[in-house]
This record gives structure tokens, C-alpha cells and sequence, in this order.
């Protein structure tokens, strides 16, 4: 499973394209149910694909952690994903970095 505690408090995801990306976000919904002390890290490094059904997983996890004042930072958005951030317009909803060390510093820092 590509989805891992880094810390006592932050969720690392490394996500892949489709199959592996829906089974990804729902095995860190799983891991987020009844939980509410975690900070969500997701390394889009090797996403070259976002659908519809992806993107309403990911504002639903967003929503979770943001009702417990939790932050989820994607990271490593490749320009092909990035364009579609920018067209719907959740470039302003999400919270971005350029890499995964910068989205766990960012994190930490609340």
C-alpha cells in the first residue's frame, strides 16, 4: 500500500494513475475514519491522469480534514494535472507544493 504514517500526526500518500489511484485514496479514507488528528501529504509524482470520480474523492477528504482544521497538501503536480487544477479552478481550493518535503514543512508549520 502506497499510503504510510510519516509521523505520529501526518499521512504520506504516494499516489499512481488509475486503478492504483481510487484504491489509494479509499485505503486513506479507511485510515482517516474516526480519526481526526492528521495532517494528509499526497506525492502526485507519478499521476499523469486525474477523472471526475478522483477529484470528488480528493475534495471529500479535504472536507473531512478541513472540518477537523486539518491540512491536505498535493505535491509534485505534473504540468498535464496541473493544467486540469487549473481549468476547474481547484487550484484555489487545494492546497499545493512542489515536492514532498516541502508539503510535510509545510504541514509542521501551523
Amino acid at each position: 500500500m502506497s499510503v504510510e504514517n510519516w509521523s505520529e500526526n501526518i499521512i504520506v500518500v504516494e499516489l499512481q494513475d488509475d486503478p492504483a489511484f481510487s484504491d489509494d485514496l479509499a485505503a486513506l479514507s479507511e485510515q482517516l475514519d474516526g480519526r481526526d488528528d492528521h495532517h494528509v501529504v499526497m506525492n502526485f509524482g507519478s499521476v499523469n491522469y486525474v477523472n471526475s470520480s478522483n477529484i470528488a474523492s480528493l475534495l471529500s477528504i479535504r472536507k473531512r480534514l478541513s472540518a477537523k482544521h486539518r491540512r491536505m497538501v498535493l505535491c509534485g503536480i505534473e504540468p498535464k494535472v496541473w493544467g486540469l487544477f487549473l481549468v476547474t479552478g481547484l487550484d484555489k481550493v487545494f492546497e499545493f507544493a512542489d515536492n514532498v518535503a516541502m508539503g510535510l514543512a509545510a504541514v509542521q508549520i501551523e
